[in-house]
């Protein structure tokens, strides 16, 4: 418990049902829906006569759920709940992020956030640390190409492994432009781990002199912007879409115009409904900020032209949870094959039994 002359901060605990029915009725009025599961700790703020004044959550380096009860917005509860969850976070951490609502904006840069971009009229994003997207942008600009090529596109990936899939997204965008960004999603939430995806790419796509290999950092479908992406839920909620935009907005504003990007390459979506959510919103909003959007039809497998064995990341995963190692030949390049063999493939046989995860 830590205490000040008006406050005083609790950490609940969150195997509690009573606790988290505590939070839970607390934020309901204000518009939120408090899930514990989406959380790694909490806090609550109470006055000396234990009324609860606030709430605040965080997930790894995302604050979450920040709520002042309406009477106490004018005081330093606010302050007060984002500063102890932040310093939480930055004992272990180069940054911290936090979803609000945009007419929060002003009272969490007044803490020291930095806006980063919002998606109207749901959710902006806002990060503080010792690392920002400056930080990224400067990154991109070691990257960029100094050729002056006039036909530059851009393609994200997560490549959870690389597929022949992938290979031919990557390959398609290469043949029409002069020059292919290929951004791979850093967030470790995937079975096969970022280092691991990162060099599976780069081995996948050594024949292409025209691409470039980035990695996506916090802003692109990371933890930070797209969370819900990495969950395993197929009924998307408003929310899920919100990310989604913000997402993009992230990408129009702050990456796009960085590298000179003036076309998005994607695959059809056949399997994962946020995924084809996130295509939806790209093909709505990139035009409008000068990014033409591109999606190509998935591949296929060979023996099954015609039939709609598309190829997929998850139907790698789900042969190699089944053991039908035989089945890989149909869905991977040599490159990733000649990858798998370096790795524990039965190891990661065990844990896709034991857990499943959609990315």
């Amino acid at each position: 418990m830590i205490e000040n002359s008006d406050f005083r901060i609790e950490e609940p605990d969150l195997t509690s049902r009573y606790d988290v029915e505590l939070i839970r009725r607390f934020l309901s009025p204000l518009g939120f829906y408090f899930e514990e599961s989406t959380v790694d700790y909490s806090v609550i703020l109470y006055t000396l006569n234990d009324d609860i004044v606030g709430v605040g959550s965080c997930k790894g380096n995302v604050l979450k759920y920040v709520a002042v009860a309406p009477q106490y917005r004018e005081s330093g509860a606010f302050a007060h709940i984002v500063t102890h969850l932040t310093e939480r976070v930055m004992f272990d951490n180069q940054q911290a992020f936090v979803f609000t609502r945009p007419e929060n904006i002003t009272r969490f840069c007044g803490i020291g956030y930095r806006h980063i971009a919002t998606a109207e009229p749901l959710i902006s994003l806002l990060e503080f640390g010792y690392q920002s997207i400056d930080d990224y942008k400067k990154y991109l600009q070691s990257i960029k190409s100094k050729n002056g090529e006039k036909e530059v596109a851009s393609i994200v990936v997560n490549c959870n492994p690389f597929t022949l899939g992938h290979q031919y997204l990557i390959e398609s965008a290469a043949a029409d432009n002069d020059l292919v960004y290929v951004f791979v999603v850093e967030s470790e939430r995937s079975l096969f781990s970022f280092k691991d995806r990162f060099e599976m790419v780069q081995l996948g796509t050594s024949h292409l002199p025209n691409v470039r290999i980035l990695k996506g950092g916090n802003y692109i479908v990371s933890c930070a912007t797209f969370p819900d992406y990495f969950l395993k839920n197929e009924s998307p909620s408003g929310v899920t879409q919100k990310q989604a935009e913000l997402d993009i907005e992230i990408f129009s504003q702050h990456i796009a115009p960085q590298l000179g990007i003036k076309k998005r390459y994607v695959g059809t979506e056949n399997y994962c409904t946020t995924t084809s959510m996130y295509n939806d919103a790209m093909r709505l909003i990139l035009p409008v900020k000068g990014v033409q959007f591109y999606e190509l039809n998935r591949k296929e497998t060979i023996q099954t032209i015609g039939k709609g064995d598309f190829i997929s990341a998850s139907k790698v995963r789900e042969a190699i949870k089944n053991g039908e190692f035989q089945r890989l030949l149909q869905l991977l390049p040599e490159s990733t094959i000649n990858y798998l063999q370096q790795l524990d493939v039965h190891k990661m046989q065990t844990t896709l039994q034991e857990v499943d995860a959609r990315h």
